[in-house]
């Protein structure tokens, strides 16, 4: 079976497609490739397991392959410039379509290479992990990092298409895996309670990676996060509450190096972080601060802060944050279970009792 969602966006809308044993379907490509050239960008871990029947899926096609090193630390314009340097010495079009087949790093920088190259190329994404696959695919999202700050440098660029495997997911470690689970958990607590409630009844179907429950579990965070995107395309306003926890994990990433500690581990800290500074203002109760550190736990994530991060830290790397303005931090912070905010106007002292509580080894 395939679940097929929109991204409603107009002329940009386009289709996710969910389901097991797509990367084979010629015709998910075919259809949203309006040429005759194909550049597949990858990594050196998820090419040997799927190149080939991606490969298969286009001998339609001229096919060439810019395969990257993986990991976090890796994202970089550097890195990137192995994209451009494979295009341009493959003599590829303007009518050349990017295929970004692998996690979220893969993701972003092959997305900001097609938003860039000859001003721009259409792209696919074909995620492989299970956070690319409920986050950073959809959405048009594409960015590399920069050593002071995560994602400071990209574009807003949308895919043709979201083509999401589950099947990919069944070579992914569970370190990984946990990981994209953070993200999951997110979209309850952003605007759906009643997902949240669903994910702590099954958490333990998930976390055994039960084909039912995991189908579930993408098809509602793609509709949570399409919703919203289709809304507010480039973050004005809304959009803004997918960041929950990103402040303070971006952060954690930014100060702990790229690659230490994986993307949604440093969003489930950060989410546990903004429940506790939306506890100090008097906006969450204890029972639901308990339920959120909980949850985090029953997905193998973790709660406490990795490393020597200071407060002066914190306040130093998240001042260099896309949701600065005018020299304050913004936060996404919770007013309940399913309720996120976006506020400047929390308390400072109450913002430096969570960051003592957590950087004392909480």
């Amino acid at each position: 079976m395939m679940n097929t969602l929109q991204v409603a966006l107009g002329e940009r809308s386009y289709p996710i497609y969910i389901g097991e044993d797509l990367l084979a379907e010629s015709s998910l490509f075919s259809t949203h490739i309006r040429g005759k050239e194909v550049l597949i960008v990858t990594n050196e871990t998820v090419a040997p397991l799927y190149l080939d029947v991606v490969k298969t899926a286009l001998i339609d096609y001229r096919v060439e392959v810019a395969i990257l090193p993986d990991g976090e630390q890796y994202k970089t314009l550097a890195v990137m410039q192995q994209i451009f340097d494979r295009l341009l010495e493959a003599r590829l079009s303007r009518q050349v379509t990017i295929i970004a087949l692998g996690g979220g790093v893969i993701g972003d920088m092959a997305g900001f290479a097609a938003a860039c190259y000859q001003r721009g190329v259409p792209f696919i994404q074909v995620p492989t992990t299970l956070l690319s696959q409920v986050d950073s695919s959809v959405g048009g999202k594409t960015a590399v990092n920069h050593p002071l700050g995560k994602n400071m440098i990209g574009a807003f660029y949308q895919p043709q298409c979201v083509l999401a495997d589950t099947a990919t997911l069944n070579t992914l470690d569970d370190r990984q895996f946990s990981s994209g689970l953070a993200e999951v958990i997110k979209y309850g607590l952003i605007n759906d309670s009643e997902f949240f409630n669903w994910l702590e009844q099954n958490m333990s179907l998930l976390i055994a990676r039960d084909p039912a429950a995991l189908a579930q579990a993408i098809a509602r965070s793609c509709q949570d996060k399409a919703t919203i995107v289709a809304d507010d395309e480039r973050e004005q306003g809304v959009r803004a509450l997918l960041n929950l926890g990103h402040t303070f994990g971006h952060a954690i990433e930014t100060g702990c190096g790229y690659g230490h500690c994986l993307h949604g581990e440093a969003i489930a800290i950060g989410m546990v972080m903004a429940a506790d500074l939306s506890q100090r203002m008097g906006w969450l109760s204890e029972d639901k601060v308990t339920r959120i550190r909980e949850i985090m736990l029953a997905a193998n994530l973790p709660v406490a802060v990795p490393g020597n991060l200071t407060s002066a830290d914190f306040m130093d790397l998240m001042s260099v944050d896309k949701k600065v303005q005018d020299g304050l931090i913004r936060l996404v912070l919770l007013r309940d279970i399913g309720q996120a905010v976006i506020s400047d106007d929390y308390d400072a002292p109450a913002l430096a009792e969570t960051l003592a509580k957590f950087t004392a080894g909480y």
